[in-house]
């Protein structure tokens, strides 16, 4: 595990996540190396729900690996203790409702229940969507 730049890891998201495009910004990143290789980023910042934006609880809003095995484990793990050694209370993430979210229950998360989903698209300021509108499982871990 390394730090990398929001920049890098924004890049590496473009490149490898299956569904999302890179977020506007974040928190902080993290890197996952394997003999020398860039294997998988995840990049924590504040809530997208404002409702849940308190100030002690963080989101990681992207993870994205090369495919290597429990690379996406090692990552949500790296980021719960980041966030916790921060100062941060809980963190939170989403998952599509067709992901198992075995990555996250290995490293001790649990699901928080069903998030909206939807678009940000709205009459007055619109939006392209280029992301699933379905909604969401949330997953939460207390620190």
């Amino acid at each position: 595990m390394r730090p990398i730049t929001i920049r890098e890891a924004g890049r590496f998201v473009a490149e490898h996540h299956r569904h999302h495009d890179p977020p506007q910004g974040a928190r902080f990143a993290l890197a996952a190396w394997h003999e020398g290789e860039l294997i998988g980023v995840a990049m924590v910042g504040r809530p997208v729900s404002r409702m849940l934006d308190n100030g002690t609880t963080a989101e990681v809003i992207r993870v994205a690996t090369d495919g290597t095995r429990n690379a996406c484990s090692f990552l949500y793990g790296a980021s719960k203790r980041a966030a916790q050694a921060l100062g941060y209370r809980k963190v939170l993430t989403y998952t599509l409702a067709e992901e198992s979210g075995a990555s996250l229950r290995a490293v001790g998360w649990h699901r928080a229940g069903i998030a909206g989903g939807g678009s940000w698209s709205r009459p007055a300021r619109v939006r392209e969507t280029h992301h699933p509108v379905q909604e969401k499982i949330r997953w939460e871990c207390e620190l």
